[in-house]
């Protein structure tokens, strides 16, 4: 099944329901990352989520999720956009544990105690952060504490990666049913009732469903309204000329050092572990270009 979300309404407008596949985009980070499967499900998870609330960004608007434990794992960084892009990383993506009491993958292990950090940008002067402790570190559990926390909104988050033997990714993605504000409690309680008997949205994409039949398996029995249906992907942004101004952002004293130490310097992009070499005469044009700017002020 291809990566991509939906997005849609359900009990006539009062739950907002988003669901994910983004298989391949997680298999592209583990690849990029050379992760493990405890890292790569951590990972994963971030970035169903992260997909999942990209609801409403328009434009170049983008949203960030940061996870700081102090499990072996480190911190995860995930950054998505209006346009279904989304790029990661994990800071120890080398990081494998033993299964967890349930036989599971031990994400809540790998990543410990911490905080678990929302900002989003949706075009104002200042992109919005909001942050709450971790629950669990099985993220859904604390995406839906962030939005029960900072957005007072009542939701229900499940997301799931599963790793083949070989490690590579066999199924990733998720769905997240959020209540209006105009949401009934009857509704609250039917939606309750029907969710127990879902099953994880892993094994649902792992054994073939697509995106609606995730919808369907939360949300059996009930009409569902879709809004769009669009593709995701794994996407870096990264170029030559974004690490060139990088370089330029130390600063003309820091840059002579370099030329005269070292002569050269090799740049890695965190997000997909791309290498960008500058020898000395492309440092010493970057170097060039900055007094000429300073200069002109």
């Amino acid at each position: 099944m291809s990566d991509g979300i939906i997005r849609a309404l359900a009990y006539d407008g009062q739950v907002r329901v988003s669901a994910v596949i983004c298989t391949d985009a997680v298999e592209t980070a583990r690849q990029c990352h050379d992760a493990f499967p405890t890292a790569i499900a951590a990972l994963g998870r971030t970035m169903a989520s992260t997909l999942l609330l990209s609801w409403g960004l328009k434009g170049e608007g983008h949203i960030t999720l940061r996870i700081f434990g102090d499990g072996p794992l480190g911190g995860i960084i995930v950054t998505g956009d209006a346009e279904g892009n989304v790029k990661g990383y994990v800071q120890e993506p080398q990081t494998d544990l033993p299964l967890n009491s349930r036989g599971k993958l031990d994400v809540g292990g790998a990543i410990g105690t911490g905080d678990l950090y929302i900002s989003k940008d949706i075009g104002l002067k200042e992109p919005y952060t909001g942050s709450v402790p971790l629950v669990t570190g099985e993220i859904g559990d604390d995406v839906a504490s962030y939005l029960m926390t900072s957005e007072q909104t009542p939701s229900v988050v499940s997301v799931g990666v599963l790793v083949n033997p070989d490690y590579t990714v066999a199924a990733a993605g998720g769905i997240i049913l959020q209540a209006m504000p105009n949401c009934d409690e009857a509704v609250l309680d039917d939606l309750e009732a029907r969710l127990q008997g879902a099953r994880p949205v892993s094994t649902l994409i792992n054994e073939g469903a697509g995106i609606a039949d995730i919808i369907r398996n939360y949300l059996p029995g009930v009409e569902v309204q879709l809004l769009e249906e669009n593709p995701v992907q794994w996407h870096c942004n990264c170029s030559r000329d974004r690490i060139s101004g990088l370089l330029k952002s130390i600063g003309v004293e820091e840059l002579e050092d370099m030329i005269e130490n070292d002569g050269e310097t090799e740049v890695t992009c965190h997000f997909c572990s791309t290498r960008y070499h500058f020898d000395r005469s492309e440092l010493e044009e970057i170097l060039a270009g900055m007094k000429e700017d300073l200069a002109k002020d």
